[in-house]
């Protein structure tokens, strides 16, 4: 009877134990990122009497835990930078302290007074550097760029020009452009058309120093008599004009107006009969910008945006992925670190190697099923009553025992 007291004991240990992981999890409903636990129980090893047929169990053991990895659902918030993994994945995050490296899916972050993207506890995220290419650089910090933008100078313009085939010679047509130089300041470029026998002759004033072409050194447009660009008719023959403006603050101006496919009119300028107008322009220079905002697409791209209307991509958030995850050991604060039972981690941008994508201004909830803990929480709380139940009932068979002595 002393055998079955243990056994009892060994119940009620094991069961306090799942009442211990239950409690977790349900403490844990609200927690980002939380992965809810289950129990594994084990029975001990049995005394075998005599022949190996009599085997009796001596009780049971939790043998252990394990996670369920399944993602929890995505909820909503107005920061741009609470990121959620759709899929596969871990947030990678390091202590600048000890240099120690911890995974996470909590994606509560924030960009702190060192422009770099942090966990509430200031665990620095991990990612990768972008060129402005897009090519991805140096694995690291993810770090916010300045918060002024280099101006870019005007070198192409374009123009859905069309100049009136019905014009008289003589008659003028102006349009204006606005482009930047080198120190973001912005110029106006006035284009002067003035109808001719076999066209349309044009030069350009500047708002600040000195256009060419000019009023003395005039190009031409030339048109077939279907109004298409002639560009070989056209001065300069069969190549794009270049317009320079200097006498600046900044650099010289050097300008290409886009208007040819290789030797051939792309179809931009037309001299048909109907008004002279200007349906469509641009130009790719831009002044000094100032950060306004920053986004992150599904690809964990990040990108700053700027006064000036630029985006510029900076940085590309990295995910870990593991063979095993359930081998991931718990740190607290919604980190993990690798194990030789999770092995090593695999690390990748987002949507690439299997690993999943980003939403913004999301979290991901904890995936808790409060119904299931509480009905855990019933068979849990029987076991413990049944278990006791075997320790008072062998109590009372014991006294019997000794109570036939008298």
């Amino acid at each position: 009877m002393i055998g079955s007291l243990y056994s009892g004991i060994s119940g009620l240990k094991a069961n306090t134990s799942a009442m211990a992981v239950i409690g977790d999890n349900i403490a844990n409903v609200e927690t980002t990122g939380f992965k809810a636990s289950k129990v594994a129980f084990a029975n001990v090893f049995n005394a075998t009497l005599g022949q190996s047929r009599l085997q009796i169990g001596r009780g049971v053991t939790m043998s252990g835990t394990s996670s369920n990895w399944n993602a929890g659902t995505l909820q909503n918030t107005e920061n741009v930078t609470d990121l959620a993994i759709n899929g596969k994945g871990m947030f990678i995050v390091r202590d600048t302290n000890d240099n120690a490296q911890y995974y996470t899916r909590a994606g509560k972050f924030e960009f702190d007074r060192n422009r770099r993207l942090v966990t509430p506890d200031g665990l620095v995220v991990q990612g990768y550097s972008l060129s402005s290419s897009g090519a991805l650089g140096q694995f690291g910090n993810i770090t916010l760029p300045s918060g002024m933008n280099q101006p870019q100078a005007t070198d192409t313009l374009t123009m859905n020009l069309n100049l009136d085939a019905s014009a008289s010679t003589g008659d003028t047509y102006d349009t204006t452009v606005t482009v930047y130089d080198s120190l973001g300041n912005a110029i106006d470029l006035t284009f002067n058309f003035t109808r001719t026998a076999t066209g349309w002759d044009w030069y350009v004033t500047s708002s600040d120093g000195t256009a060419s072409p000019s009023s003395s050194s005039t190009y031409s447009l030339a048109f077939t008599s279907s109004g298409a660009l002639d560009p070989a008719s056209s001065t300069p023959a069969s190549s794009n004009p270049t317009i320079t403006v200097t006498g600046l603050s900044g650099a010289n101006l050097s300008i290409t107006w886009e208007y040819l496919d290789g030797t051939a009119t792309d179809g931009s300028i037309t001299g048909y009969a109907g008004d002279s107008v200007k349906t469509a322009q641009t130009q790719n220079g831009y002044p000094t910008g100032m950060l306004q905002g920053v986004s992150v697409d599904d690809d964990g791209i990040f990108t700053a945006l700027y006064s000036n209307g630029t985006m510029l991509p900076f940085a590309r958030i990295a995910l870990a992925d593991f063979a095993n995850y359930s081998g991931l050991a718990k740190q607290g604060s919604n980190l993990y670190t690798s194990s030789l039972s999770s092995g090593q981690a695999v690390i990748s941008p987002p949507n690439t190697a299997g690993v999943g994508g980003i939403a913004a201004n999301a979290l991901e909830m904890s995936n808790v099923d409060l119904a299931s803990e509480f009905v855990d929480l019933i068979t849990t709380q029987r076991a413990f009553q049944a278990n006791s139940k075997v320790i008072t009932t062998s109590d009372e068979v014991l006294a019997d025992l000794i109570n036939i002595k008298r």
